[in-house]
């Protein structure tokens, strides 16, 4: 009777020889959605971009949904520019803003703003206590070029951005915030051709970056557009 209950007392950790799942390492997802163009930029180009507004935060939801169905009990984070809403909200007439607000509640995580990119820095450095909280999963939907994302693309000046995320300033990003084989893609133009090597000697992570551009649909991720293109890290 006495080796069978000190059997029970080692099985359930009592005795030490188990690790509380308390003190096992968290981890979150987070997802970074940048901001759309203004039409009045945009009206006059052959290839106009962001017809709808809903882009990149349609992406953004679907691949949610994804994550959570695939990592059940993770805990994801959208980080949204702001700006880029609040201008597009004054051109189309709705508060799109708002729209974005209702994301938490219905599904489920958690809503970061962000007008400045050191915010959004901020929010992957120590947004957490990321000793006991590490970042899985990094994912971006927004514009962006080989070098750079670009948070408020043709929404300030004309087919630029005065918020950005350059890949000689990845270096900002602290080592040790992510999780052992954490996960990172951008879903925007062109990454994979410069930023997502650079992401890597950064970071230590490998980021998947689209070699071309990608296109944007209603209902499914980004696609690759360009033709001979490809994802790569």
């Amino acid at each position: 009777m006495r080796h069978a209950i000190l059997l029970l007392l080692v099985m359930a950790g009592l005795l030490g020889g188990a690790r509380p799942a308390a003190a096992a390492e968290a981890r979150e997802w987070v997802v970074v959605v940048g901001g759309v163009s203004l039409w009045k930029w945009e009206k006059f180009k052959a290839q106009p971009h962001d017809n709808w507004w809903m882009n990149f935060v349609r992406a953004a939801r679907i691949r949610t949904e994804q994550i959570q169905s695939e990592h059940p009990g993770m805990p994801v984070t959208w980080l949204v520019y702001r700006g880029a809403y609040v201008s597009r909200s004054k051109q189309d007439g709705k508060d799109l803003v708002g729209f974005i607000d209702s994301v938490p509640e219905a599904f489920g995580v958690k809503l970061v703003y962000f007008d400045k990119t050191q915010q959004m820095l901020d929010y992957l450095n120590r947004g957490q206590s990321r000793d006991r909280v590490k970042i899985a999963g990094l994912e971006y939907f927004g514009h962006s070029n080989k070098a750079c994302w670009l948070f408020d693309y043709s929404n300030h000046i004309d087919s630029a951005s005065k918020v950005w995320l350059h890949e000689t300033e990845l270096d900002r990003i602290q080592k040790g915030i992510f999780a052992p084989k954490a996960y990172a893609k951008s879903w925007g133009c062109h990454t994979g051709e410069s930023m997502s090597r650079k992401f890597r000697h950064a970071t230590g992570v490998k980021m998947e970056g689209a070699v071309g551009k990608t296109e944007y649909q209603t209902h499914e991720l980004p696609r690759l557009s360009s033709e001979g293109g490809y994802w790569a890290r």
